[in-house]
């Protein structure tokens, strides 16, 4: 019988203190009315969340449907170029939303051009993106969704503070109100949920004439001829879609692109990106960036491998070079929480080394920075601290997906993580080429649409890592992500009827390995 059940009342799960944290005490949680609690009376707030962003108001908002008391802090500061935004953080704002519109709408003017082969009377020399009106568009979305979050928290009554708050010691934070008078409030529980910011080379000029994905999404002018500095997915990403838009990006890669993916759907991709006409220099970092009369940006770069110093010239030049934790105003020292490399170290429960303070989000040293996982961990940890729950988050096996016009989704391990964990000689990777049938009529390019599993090569083959490049990727893996959670094996995937013609019954025709060495592209759609 659970002791909620025994006692016949609400618990509160509280941690139990010892060199090691070894275990979890409960006590019992009286009700009245004005919730006039030992531990109501000591604090002003049950649970003070800073960050107003996914995982913060996840958190938040888990929180008082479970009875807590909660206050939450959001503050922006401006980029560089004087770009802000409002309360939903990276992901709303100048992230997933705003990125996945941009690369709908350049996915869009790809299908226009393509509808003609299809029937259509379509005069496409004369479609081109309207930049302003897109751009209009997308900020009256985001808009539209910072009002909703708003009127969110204050239905669910949590306290939505627009400050920055700042640490005075572990259970009280200070703040500057609208009046510029400095208040303070205290918290049993404190969260940190501020996440990160894109990072600047120390160059010259990088700030004063460089913008970053904080930045594109709300630029009022026509991006034109840009250099995306950094070849990550973001940088993938915004390089695609501006092409895609009609404009002529050069995306700029210090050592290899997609650091951490998998290596031979990472080149795949890059290959994909050179077809469609994206330009790369390769072993290349900048040293300057300087404004010219008439407004364009002169960047001078060195090639690492050659030594040699080049420069050219450009309309926009987009900073994409990794992310930092925004810890640096936030006085964490105040509290003793420890911190490694601009992020903030936590446990398998999200603590710091300060029991009581807690962690979620893109600011945890170590983890995945999605946004999906942000929203779940920051789930789970409010149920835990006020619903007497001890399920922790599970960050193995997230799947995320590049946005790219043939997007790249992956799930589990890569093929080089997977040898070198379990040695190449236990590992069996499937893989092939597929057609899909909407690129028949319109003669697309088919060579970069590829998948493969990583399985080990005994028994049923578990499988450790799906990825598929392809339209809608991120569409197809979700599926197959909870699949792979839940043990899939190779003899499963085989034995599953695939929905015919999709490009997802690729993935359950999968039937040479390389070690074979066999022609994995397809002979017929049908057979």
């Amino acid at each position: 019988m659970s002791l909620m059940k025994l006692l016949g009342t609400p618990t509160r799960r509280l941690l139990w203190m010892s060199p090691c944290r070894i275990g979890t005490v409960f006590f019992k949680c009286f009700a009245t009315s004005n919730q006039n609690t030992p531990t109501k009376n000591k604090y002003d707030y049950d649970l003070l969340v800073l960050g107003g962003g996914s995982g913060g108001l996840a958190c938040a908002k888990e929180a008082v449907e479970h009875g807590a008391r909660v206050i939450c802090f959001d503050f922006v500061k401006p980029t560089p170029v004087g770009t802000k935004w409002g309360v939903g953080g990276t992901c709303v704002n100048v992230g997933c939303i705003p990125k996945k519109l941009m690369h709908q709408a350049s996915l869009l003017g790809e299908a226009v051009h393509e509808a003609v082969a299809y029937g259509w009377n379509v005069n496409d020399q004369n479609i081109k993106p309207d930049w302003k009106k897109l751009v209009k568009s997308v900020q009256g979305h985001i808009k539209s969704v910072n009002w909703v979050t708003r009127v969110d928290l204050r239905d669910k009554k949590v306290e939505y503070v627009n400050s920055m708050g700042v640490f005075v010691n572990d259970h009280t934070i200070e703040y500057k109100t609208k009046e510029n008078e400095t208040k303070k409030v205290t918290a049993e529980y404190i969260v940190v949920a501020v996440g990160g910011r894109p990072r600047y080379p120390d160059i010259p000029g990088a700030t004063e004439f460089g913008i970053t994905s904080d930045d594109i999404f709300s630029l009022e002018r026509e991006p034109g001829r840009t250099l995306v500095v950094g070849a990550g997915y973001v940088g993938l990403e915004c390089a695609c879609f501006l092409k895609g838009l009609g404009y002529d990006p050069t995306v700029m890669v210090r050592s290899i692109v997609l650091r951490g993916f998998d290596r031979q759907m990472s080149e795949l991709l890059a290959a994909m990106m050179v077809d469609r006409g994206v330009t790369f220099l390769h072993t290349t970092i900048p040293t300057a960036v300087v404004k010219q009369p008439d407004g364009r940006l002169l960047v001078k770069y060195l090639n690492t491998s050659t030594l040699a110093q080049n420069s050219e010239i450009f309309d926009t030049v987009l900073w994409a070079i990794g992310r930092k934790g925004l810890i640096d105003d936030l006085k964490l020292d105040a509290a003793g929480i420890k911190t490694k490399n601009d992020k903030i170290v936590v446990d398998g429960s999200e603590a710091t080394n300060v029991p009581h303070i807690f962690a979620v989000g893109d600011i945890i040293y170590g983890r995945p920075e999605l946004t999906p996982v942000a929203i779940l961990s920051g789930r789970l940890l409010a149920r835990r601290l006020f619903a007497a729950s001890n399920q922790l988050m599970d960050y193995a096996d997230v799947a995320t997906t590049v946005f790219t016009p043939l997007e790249y989704s992956c799930v589990g391990m890569s093929e080089e993580t997977a040898i070198q964990k379990h040695g190449s000689e236990n590992i069996e990777v499937f893989h092939g080429y597929y057609k899909p049938t909407e690129f028949f009529i319109p003669q697309k390019s088919v060579r970069h649409c590829y998948l493969k599993a990583v399985a080990e090569i005994t028994g049923d083959q578990k499988v450790l890592g799906l990825h598929y490049i392809g339209p809608v990727a991120g569409e197809v893996i979700q599926g197959f992500a909870a699949a792979l959670k839940s043990g899939l094996t190779i003899k499963t995937l085989l034995n599953t009827v695939g929905i015919h013609p999709t490009t997802a019954e690729e993935f359950t025709r999968l039937s040479i390995t390389k070690r074979s060495g066999r022609d994995p592209t397809p002979a017929s759609c049908c057979s």
